[in-house]
């Protein structure tokens, strides 16, 4: 009975969020998303409609993702391992998780070895 009542919790929420292109609506990925569109093909200015919709697709995306981590993993956390279970049987998907974490530790460590050549120096 809980988990019928966790599950009705998330969509009373869902309710509150502004879906749509309404004028109160913050744009958090427009700018991003414009140049996507660019590269893949589209008018250097997309229509503002498509772009909102594309952009309702995302946040859409990214919520269910985050609630299914919550769901698999640490109560109330979400981390890399929870996403990374998430997209494993996705092999375009994993490979990009792997590529970006990859890269993510490269830039760690070329961070770090630079402060050390800067502190050394002075």
């Amino acid at each position: 009975m809980a988990a019928v009542d966790d599950d009705q919790q998330f969509e009373d929420e869902g309710d509150d969020l502004p879906i749509g292109t309404g004028s109160g609506r913050k744009r958090l990925f427009s700018k991003e998303l414009r140049c996507m569109m660019f590269g893949f093909g589209d008018d250097q200015n997309p229509y503002t409609e498509s772009v909102d919709l594309l952009e309702d697709l995302v946040i859409e995306y990214i919520t269910e993702m985050t609630h299914k981590a919550m769901e698999i993993g640490r109560t109330g956390r979400v981390q890399v391992e929870d996403i990374v279970f998430l997209v494993r049987k996705d092999s375009r998907k994993y490979a990009r998780v792997k590529d970006l974490l990859t890269m993510n530790e490269e830039l760690k460590k070329a961070r770090k070895a630079f402060d050390e050549v800067k502190y050394a120096g002075v």
